[in-house]
């Protein structure tokens, strides 16, 4: 019903409540600044219109269970089912963070299991859990970093080498954490250019941070000379995660030269986003780090167990065998799409992608922008794919459809693609205007963004 699309204020009717709650046993404070001096102005709903409000409201969302969610550099795998029922056991999902350590015998073999399975699958040799999402890896990575440095007495490496190709939170994170930030550029096949970075090395790097294939989707096959090149000036080498799909059973950052990385759980091994709540962005290092991160392994904030817990379910579910086939089917995944609509949309780099490729806008745009193809994209039931990232093109449209999709859902995909680089042709207007039937239109979203309404005005 149309009635339940307005916001929760203006169901709002005096007298109506959808709640009952007994009376405090609580002896209430009567001194000090402890009572409101107005009333709260909270909307008076029945339960009915309070559960079909936000149920509606559920409905107008897009999400992995909903459909196709081809987000590059940020891999939105659907997440198995299985995985949320082993979470939701009760042996698990009744755990108090204050119990004595002989009541969580199970929870602590969970840790230490995906503890060995990550090292297995990545080449490190330890990993931390601490770590509460991938930027909050990147961070604690860097800081190990800096403190293996300072641990050493060399005090003078202060600065990270970042790819112009590298993921978009390395230079953020560089910079949160202390370090200069010096850029090394790629060459006009996407890899990183060893001859500019030689002249970047010196006893003043502590590192440089890695995205392997990088954001183009494209593997670096110089890695190892990259690797002696780092070590031979005294710096180490840190591996985003974010794109470590492809790798999964085939090729591990420990025996590419890394010292320290990040993983994404919610990326590689398909656990929830977390929509801001807890999230796992673990680090690993190698043998030579380990007594960096020889510490308590669960976070302060408890809540992320269950997402560790998810994603040993992943890994445990696939095997040793199968977790091979993920990377393998995604990369295959990726070509497929490229392949499909490079004579629609300008291909850059034309080569052999990994898990995801970049298109630079429609070969033929007449006016048609990447924000109009994203747009357009909502209204045939498609998620956009990232865009205007990486920021080496212009109109970068980034695709990763993951491993878990069937041909059929590709193909869909394909077919919209390439029915809205004709409507680019003959009827540009009609995409300028796009979204034409979702929930909200197109919003002006740089005043959204300066300008936001967050209160109710009746």
């Amino acid at each position: 019903m149309k009635y339940y699309d307005k916001l929760i204020f203006e169901l709002s009717c005096p007298g109506r409540i959808g709640f009952s709650l007994p009376e405090t046993d609580c002896k209430l404070p009567t001194e000090g600044k402890v009572w409101r001096e107005s009333e709260l102005k909270l909307p008076e709903v029945s339960e009915p219109d309070v559960v079909r409000h936000y149920t509606n409201l559920s409905q107008m969302n897009f999400g992995v269970d909903t459909g196709f969610y081809p987000l590059g550099s940020c891999t939105m795998k659907y997440n198995p089912k299985v995985n949320e029922e082993v979470a939701a056991m009760p042996g698990f999902a009744g755990l108090h963070p204050l119990q004595p350590s002989e009541t969580v015998k199970g929870a602590e073999a969970v840790m230490e299991g995906i503890d060995k399975a990550l090292c297995a699958i990545t080449g490190m040799k330890k990993f931390t859990f601490l770590p509460c999402a991938g930027a909050h890896g990147e961070l604690t990575g860097l800081m190990l970093m800096r403190e293996y440095h300072f641990s050493r007495g060399d005090y003078a490496r202060k600065k990270v080498i970042v790819p112009d190709s590298a993921h978009g939170t390395n230079p953020a994170s560089a910079a949160v954490c202390g370090l200069e930030i010096v850029v090394v550029k790629s060459k006009a096949d996407g890899l990183v250019d060893v001859e500019d970075l030689k002249p970047l090395l010196g006893d003043d790097i502590a590192g440089i941070m890695m995205t392997n294939p990088n954001t183009l989707g494209l593997f670096e096959r110089d890695i190892k000379e990259i690797a002696e090149l780092v070590h031979g000036c005294g710096g180490l080498l840190y591996y985003d995660g974010a794109n470590m799909n492809p790798l999964l059973g085939v090729v591990r950052p420990g025996d590419m030269g890394f010292d320290i990385m990040h993983l994404n759980l919610h990326k590689t091994f398909a656990t929830p986003h977390g929509g801001g709540g807890p999230g796992s962005g673990p680090v690993g290092v190698a043998d030579r780090l380990v007594k960096f991160v020889d510490i308590p392994r669960v976070s302060g904030f408890h809540g992320n167990f269950g997402v560790i817990l998810k994603a040993y379910a992943y890994i445990l579910t696939l095997g040793k065998e199968h977790i091979k086939m993920a990377g393998k089917l995604a990369t295959l995944s990726a070509n497929y799409i490229k392949e499909s609509l490079k004579d629609c949309y300008k291909l850059p780099i034309k080569t052999v992608c990994k898990h995801e490729f970049v298109f630079d806008g429609l070969l033929e745009p007449n006016g048609v922008s990447t924000l109009d193809v994203a747009k357009r994209l909502l209204d045939y039931g498609f998620h956009a794919p990232t865009i205007y990232f990486p920021l080496l093109f212009h109109q970068a449209i980034m695709i990763e459809p993951t491993e878990t999709e069937s041909r059929e859902t590709l193909d869909a995909f394909i077919e919209v693609m390439r029915k809205i680089a004709a409507e680019a042709a003959s009827d540009p207007q009609l995409l300028h205007s796009a979204p034409l039937n979702t929930p909200v239109g197109r919003p002006d979203e740089t005043r959204a963004a300066r300008q936001p309404i967050v209160r109710f005005e009746s």
